[in-house]
Parts: C-alpha cells; structure tokens; sequence
C-alpha cells in the first residue's frame, strides 16, 4: 500500500511538474521571445493604412479595380466572398467553398482548365488594350498551390503599368518605382525567382493617389 501511495506521488508530481514546464513556462517563454524578436511577424505580418490593419504581407488579396495590380488567378477568390457567391447559378453551381486555401486542381487534359484560361485571358485583354496574348506572363493565368499567394513576377507588374497609369492619374515611373521598392529578390541570391508583392505595392499606389487628391 506504500509503495503505490508513493508511486502515485511520484507520478502525480511529475505530471505537474510538466504541466508548470511544458503549458506556462515553455509557451509563456517562446510568446515572449517571438514578441521581442519578432515582433512583425509573430503577429501576422499586418499591414495597416490610416492605423487600421488592411491585411498581412503574407495573403494576397481580390483587386479588381483598374488601377491596381492584379494577382494570380485563386480558386478560393483570396477567402473574399459576398452572400451572392453562397447562392446557386444558373447551372446550379455555388462559388462559396468556404474559407480555405487550394487549388482548382485540374489535369492538363482537363477541359475545364482550358476554359478557365481562355476567360482569364479575355478579360485580362479587355482591361489591358496595349497587351498581346503571346505576352501575358503565365503566372497571372495560372492558380498558385494556396490560392492566397501575395506576389507576382516582376513581368507581370510591368505588363500593367499602362492600365494602371491611366485609371489611377499616376505617372509610369511613380508606378515603375513602386515596383522596384517591392521587389523581393531571390533567397540568398539563388533560390526561386525575383517578385514583386503585389498587396504592398498597391497599398503604395493607394498612397500615392490620396497624396494626388490632397
């Protein structure tokens, strides 16, 4: 009877000992260092505007507008959806999959994935008039594997200029800096390709045009 009263000490003694360590003093430690280091980051990587957080660095967002850059096509509309995509269409097709991230996930031979580049690639032309077809970069047709990726290749910025120098009143070079400064090259210089996080710049763009209006 002693010895399992002390073999059930030991364990229950352990058992908070662990708790102490592994549920307040671990956690409360790694919170305090991610907030003293990493700051920026341990809190999302937020983006504010006139003080109020418009979204984080990491997450591309849903612009439409001509005089913004657009993003990747995303098969989740950026988690951005109103009460009208929750509704059926006319072929009985609801747009709403709820918030997440993924791909269409189509196959090369799929039909489906032809169809949805031909009317990407219309209505990119229609908004973009000094654009051939053969120059379209194919990241701006094509789904990255989240669907919230927040950059675009450089060529693709600079494929826009125009469209975004006559809706938003600012010069090409005002436009062709703001891509320089979200230029993000290359990791050590090697790995992946230089890309311009498109969220960023337009906020830089929305800058720039209230400048213009004050």
């Amino acid at each position: 009877m002693r010895k399992i009263f002390d073999s059930s000490k030991q364990a229950l003694l352990i058992t908070i000992a662990m708790f102490i360590i592994c549920g307040l003093i671990y956690p409360f430690a790694v919170t305090a260092l991610a907030q003293g280091v990493f700051h920026q980051q341990a809190n999302g990587s937020l983006l504010e505007m006139d003080g109020q957080a418009v979204g984080s660095e990491l997450i591309g967002q849903n612009f439409t507008a001509p005089e913004y850059f657009w993003g990747r096509v995303s098969s989740v509309n950026y988690n951005v959806y109103t009460k009208e995509d929750m509704l059926p269409d006319d072929n009985g097709e609801v747009n709403y999959s709820g918030v997440s991230s993924g791909t269409f996930n189509y196959a090369p031979t799929n039909p489906e994935l032809k169809k949805r580049i031909e009317v990407d690639i219309e209505k990119f032309l229609l908004a973009n008039l000094s654009v051939q077809r053969q120059d379209i970069p194919s990241d701006l047709m094509t789904a990255s594997g989240s669907g919230l990726d927040p950059h675009i290749s450089v060529k693709a910025a600079q494929i826009q200029v125009d469209r975004i120098a006559q809706a938003s009143g600012l010069s090409k070079e005002e436009i062709n800096k703001i891509i320089e400064a979200n230029i993000e090259k290359r990791t050590l210089g090697v790995f992946g390709e230089n890309k311009v996080n498109f969220l960023m710049a337009n906020l830089e763009i929305r800058g720039e045009m209230d400048k213009a209006k004050d």
